[in-house]
């Protein structure tokens, strides 16, 4: 599953939103060299990075890839009735703290 808003994001052509970060001096050096080496500008690097990483976070949360066995366990694991665990019960029951 992908965030729907994602895409709608990513395609629009007219940034307009700002963000101002402070960095380390040895963490803007890299950065700037890291931008060279791939030819672009650092917000360009630091927003395609950024993005890269908010979609694997976010992927981590929402994608699942299992292999053949793993994905039968994980299927019979879903359809087993569920068990009661009393101290999930009890705790469940008390009144919430004040």
């Amino acid at each position: 599953m992908r965030y729907a808003f994602l895409p709608t994001l990513m395609e629009a052509s007219t940034k307009t939103s700002r963000r101002n970060l402070r960095v380390s001096p040895a963490d803007d050096v890299l950065f700037r060299e890291a931008a060279a080496t791939l030819g672009e500008s650092v917000s360009e690097f630091l927003v395609e990075s950024g993005r890269e990483r908010a979609e694997m976070v976010l992927a981590d949360r929402t994608e699942f890839v299992l292999g053949h066995d793993a994905w039968k366990a994980f299927a019979a694991a879903l359809d087993r009735d569920a068990e009661v665990n009393p101290a999930v019960l009890k705790l469940m029951r008390r009144p919430r703290p004040e």
